[in-house]
């Protein structure tokens, strides 16, 4: 097996940031995605966003689950820190993690599979909460990992490579979010940069529950009539069933449009994915409209892009718990082991 590694050298002139980091310094092992995924794009624009942002590659901790989505945090921010959890399970992990050291920014990358299936539970819990991260689902809906069954963003009535029909309802993780109480949430498309960057920008800036979901293109497992990638959009599939394992090389899908407008996207596949972008003068601080406007574009086949809704006065979990402002790591044993007296109050406060 070849496996192929990035120089370390850096071209002289590559522009630095305000740390004097150049993005390089942001990226990550070389990614063994099938050439063309849309899960590369998202990593490109998680690299150039903290660029962008000034941080400091040490002080951002990634974590994920498992499928295609949670293998690309190897692919952007080698120098941070980093958690690959078993399946689903992720949003527990980080938790645990930013409730330990809440000095630390915190970026969960998982899938449709990972968050709307075996990880519904958790995912749903850690939004309630308010856990103080920016939560990014690569969504593809299929089990890319597995050989393309259905996920639970698929939608109903889209059929598998061997024809089977889907008969479940499709599963809205921007609704869900903003049902649970996410204080800011976006969709994003992956080949759409110029929209996505300053998403996941402005979603590390937030303090609470910050949730993108972004669609991204599955080149290999939705390239048959019927298939489904992710919830209501008008499919055109042409191409043929094929059975071989084998992966051809695909190129990029790229997108630049405006505000307001609605761009048909062609997948690889020959099926047609409708993108309505946000208009300049949205609202995104009233909920109540923002849970309409998805409503409304989904009855029309639309996948509304963009920020939907934001809560600029939002509180995190340890608001919530009232938790010391120190990382527990950097806590005295006095301070971690009050005493006899302390316990004594705190089961007295109990009874």
């Amino acid at each position: 097996m070849t496996f192929i590694t990035k120089p370390r050298l850096h071209h002289p002139l590559l522009k630095p940031n305000g740390l004097g980091f150049t993005r390089r310094d942001y990226e990550g092992k070389v990614s063994t995605l099938c050439a063309g995924c849309g899960h590369d794009s998202i990593s490109a624009a998680i690299i150039q966003a903290c660029f962008e942002l000034d941080l400091p590659p040490h002080r951002l901790a990634k974590m994920s689950g498992i499928g295609c989505s949670s293998k690309t945090p190897d692919y952007f921010l080698g120098a941070s820190h980093g958690f690959n959890s078993v399946h689903g399970r992720m949003p527990s992990v980080l938790t645990g993690a930013n409730l330990a050291n809440r000095e630390l920014t915190y970026l969960g990358v998982s899938g449709d599979g990972d968050s709307a299936s075996i990880g519904l539970g958790q995912f749903a819990h850690s939004i309630r909460r308010g856990v103080n991260m920016t939560y990014i689902v690569e969504n593809n809906g299929v089990y890319g990992l597995t050989k393309g069954q259905f996920s639970a963003t698929s939608d109903k009535g889209s059929k598998s490579k061997k024809g089977v029909v889907n008969s479940d309802e499709a599963i809205d993780l921007v609704g869900l979010a903003m049902q649970l109480g996410a204080t800011f949430v976006g969709r994003g498309f992956s080949g759409d940069k110029t929209q996505l960057v300053p998403l996941i920008k402005a979603a590390i800036h937030h303090r609470g529950a910050a949730f993108i979901d972004v669609i991204s293109p599955c080149i290999q497992f939705n390239n048959h009539k019927g298939s489904t990638k992710s919830f209501d959009f008008v499919r055109e599939h042409n191409a043929a069933v094929n059975r071989l394992d084998v992966i051809e090389d695909g190129q990029e899908i790229v997108v630049d449009y405006e505000p307001g407008a609605v761009e048909l996207v062609t997948q690889h596949d020959g099926s047609i994915l409708k993108l309505s972008k946000l208009p300049s003068d949205y609202d995104p601080t009233d909920k109540i409209a923002a849970s309409l406007r998805l409503q409304t574009h989904q009855a029309k086949g639309e996948i509304l892009t963009g920020l939907i809704y934001v809560n600029p006065d939002a509180e995190d979990l340890h608001h919530h718990l009232s938790t010391v402002q120190t990382p527990l790591n950097s806590l005295s044993d006095a301070q971690l082991i009050p005493g006899a007296a302390a316990l004594e109050r705190l089961n007295g406060s109990l009874r």
